[in-house]
């Protein structure tokens, strides 16, 4: 008999149900795809660098889903509290019958398992299917090799799924049994003619309050934008994020308190049809819902940002690679080396006299005398990097070195500074395609493409700080730092290199370092992973005969930095769209239930409406334009915000994207935010409209 009620009852309310079975199942297949990558056959075509990383990501995705199933697991509870609260009168009813509370908590328990297997089933087919296309999508990513794909059905992530949203059905049921022992017959009867109790707030103190939060909000948004060039610790990032969480629950408590008497004061347009039954309708929401809404602008602002960034990641990314990739190989040696060294432990560690003796010679001739057929390579170029001991950064800050000292305290300002002579910059410059120099003799060049270390050095280039090298003193022959490389790396790290004239004498005791690039002789990419194993794969010759002679050679290739960063960037962006999506559907859900809720205690009121004349065509207008501005204020604010975060993004992160390559990204937010926001929307306006026409 119980079961036969909740299944009708179930059918009977599909329309209350609608909103909240969408979001169990989104939940429920977004959940599923994101867990199943470790089986999807594109994971199994990987490299094995590259299946580390895969490896690493699904390891945080598994730490990430927990805190997913955490905000759908609340997000659940806050939509079945409206479905309780929403047939109050109803269980009333069952009450007034002769029900116990018991008998009613079984059928809403029922009811809870039902709509639970409905919403499981759902969601874990569509994720199913719609994890086939992800594992297409992270093969291209991952660049892996998609000819044996198989469709798959990942039982583990099943599993997974199931067992998480059984946790969260079970809290759901008993939080319905908790919530209905606490229901009187009388407050169940009379539910629906109970108003909610609305404070008139002061309207000068909520106009002063929201000029402050406004220029507070400012003021947060300039110190993240550069108004304040120390912000390089996040301790200092939390003050401008919590006067922006501040400022957005002013902003939205203070609306309320003076916007319906600013409209007041123009009649001609608040005694306009419905104006003044929206106005004094949308005062009371956003006066009783300032955290929901604050929580929802924050939410939102958070996947706007988040998206924006993620979904440009990947292609930024590949667009670094090719500039910061150019050659196949870069090799470094130390040389110069001394009898011993101290370790950061204060040990004296010495050096074997068969390493001193080859660090005195360069790569190439290293490598030949290792047994390495240099046939194998093209494009060799050798140089030496120097570095002196009164050639430092505190030297290159001259009379400015104080005030960059209080300003960036956390620089090695003992470090030696990196010399390179003109003419052995170009040879690399030549090889990379890159743009080469000339100086006269007595100029330098500082190449730096760290943007936070060419800001600061460009400080002392504009003061004209003269260098002493070798005795002889340099003039900066540009007033900025000039971009360029010699390391390959996957983003842009060079701190800075000085370039002087080949004329500048620098004797072979003063070399730091010896640096030789190279691209391998071969043509086919299977062929360069063979020569690239001598390098990298610590059982060949190569490796061996320098472990046997105590020689110690640092290198990176093209292919092992493209593999690894690729593999970084797309699990950067698989987390960040998780989460993103997770946030719209969260937020959307509450607003889009906070409505109906709004709706259903709001049945009196358009019935009013309804006798004093106003027509369905009135009626659903006023109920629209409600909804649409209640949607829109948060998502107004959010954007707002984002605008703000994605400069600051560009601003800290060198390796972000620039304004105009985010805009592709962007207007992809702007479509997944319009799609899920959107159908919410419209969601929310049917689900109201056929709640308000229900007889009172």
């Amino acid at each position: 008999m119980l079961f036969k009620l909740s299944f009708r009852n179930m059918k009977k309310s599909f329309k209350d149900y609608a909103i909240y079975f969408l979001t169990l199942v989104l939940g429920v297949a977004i959940f599923y795809m994101f867990n199943s990558l470790d089986s999807q056959q594109a994971m199994l075509q990987v490299s094995e660098s590259q299946r580390q990383i895969v490896q690493l990501m699904i390891e945080m995705l598994g730490i990430v889903s927990i805190f997913v199933a955490v905000v759908l697991g609340l997000l659940i509870v806050y939509a079945n509290n409206f479905l309780i609260n929403r047939r109050k009168k109803e269980f009333g009813i069952y009450m007034t019958l002769g029900m116990g509370k018991r008998q009613i908590s079984k059928i809403i328990l029922l009811e809870t398992i039902l709509i639970g297997i409905l919403s499981l089933a759902a969601g874990i087919v569509i994720g199913v299917f719609a994890s086939q296309f992800m594992s297409i999508l992270v093969g291209k990513m991952f660049e892996a090799d998609m000819s044996n794909f198989k469709f798959v059905f990942s039982q583990e992530a099943c599993i997974k799924t199931c067992i998480c949203f059984a946790v969260v059905y079970v809290a759901v049921m008993i939080f319905n049994t908790f919530t209905i022992s606490r229901y009187k017959l009388i407050n169940l009867l009379t539910a629906i003619k109970k108003n909610e109790e609305v404070k008139i707030k002061n309207p000068v103190l909520s106009i002063l309050i929201f000029i402050i939060a406004v220029a507070v909000l400012g003021y947060a948004y300039w110190i993240v934008t550069g108004g304040i060039n120390k912000l390089n610790s996040i301790d200092k990032l939390i003050w401008p994020i919590l006067m922006g969480i501040g400022s957005t629950i002013a902003i939205f408590w203070s609306l309320s308190g003076f916007v319906l008497r600013l409209v007041q004061a123009k009649k001609s347009t608040y005694l306009k049809g419905t104006n003044m039954f929206v106005l004094r309708q949308l005062n009371n929401k956003i006066n009783t819902t300032v955290i929901s809404m604050s929580v929802i602008c924050l939410m939102l602002f958070m996947t706007i940002s988040v998206l924006s960034a993620s979904l440009s990641l990947n292609d930024n990314v590949q667009k670094e690679l090719v500039k910061l990739t150019p050659i196949d190989l870069n090799l470094n040696k130390k040389a110069n080396l001394p009898e011993s060294r101290k370790t950061l432990t204060g040990k004296t560690e010495k050096y074997s006299q068969s390493r001193r003796e080859d660090s005195k010679i360069n790569v190439e001739e290293t490598l030949k005398n290792n047994g390495f057929d240099m046939n194998l390579l093209k494009d060799i170029v050798n140089i030496s990097i120097y570095e002196i001991d009164n050639v430092r950064w505190s030297d290159f800050f001259g009379d400015i070195l104080p005030q960059i000292k209080q300003e960036f305290p956390r620089l090695n300002y003992a470090a030696k500074e990196e010399i390179v002579k003109i003419s052995d910059y170009n040879k690399i410059a030549q090889l990379y395609h890159m743009e080469q120099f000339e100086l006269q003799d007595n100029e330098y060049i500082v190449l730096c493409d760290f943007n936070n270390m060419t800001i600061i050095r460009n400080r002392a280039l504009q003061e004209g700080n003269i260098l002493t090298i070798a005795g002889k003193q340099y003039i900066p022959k540009y007033e900025e730092c000039q971009d360029g490389f010699i390391d390959m790396s996957n983003s842009s790290i060079n701190m800075g290199i000085i370039l002087v004239p080949d004329s500048c004498e620098l004797g072979q005791e003063q070399v730091g370092r010896y640096f030789m690039a190279a691209n391998y002789n071969v043509n086919t990419e299977k062929e360069k992973k063979e020569i690239e194993k001598l390098f990298t794969d610590q059982n060949s010759k190569l490796l061996q005969n320098f472990e046997k002679n105590d020689i110690d050679i640092e290198g990176v290739t093209r292919l092992t930095i493209v593999e690894a960063s690729k593999g970084l960037a797309t699990s950067i962006v698989f987390i960040a769209i998780y989460l993103g999506i997770v946030f719209l559907i969260a937020s959307s859900a509450i607003l889009a239930l906070k409505q109906l809720t709004e709706s259903s205690d709001n049945k009196q009121r358009y019935l009013i409406l309804r006798k004093i004349g106003c027509d369905e065509k009135m009626i659903n207008k006023a109920l629209f334009r409600q909804i649409a501005i209640v949607f829109m204020l948060p998502l107004a604010l959010a954007i707002i915000h984002s605008i703000f975060g994605i400069k600051f993004a560009l601003t800290a992160m060198t390796s972000m994207a620039s304004a105009e390559e985010l805009l592709p990204s962007i207007i992809a937010t702007v479509c997944i935010i319009g799609v899920v926001y959107g159908l919410y929307f419209l969601a929310t306006y049917l689900g109201s409209k056929n709640i308000i026409k229900e007889e009172v």
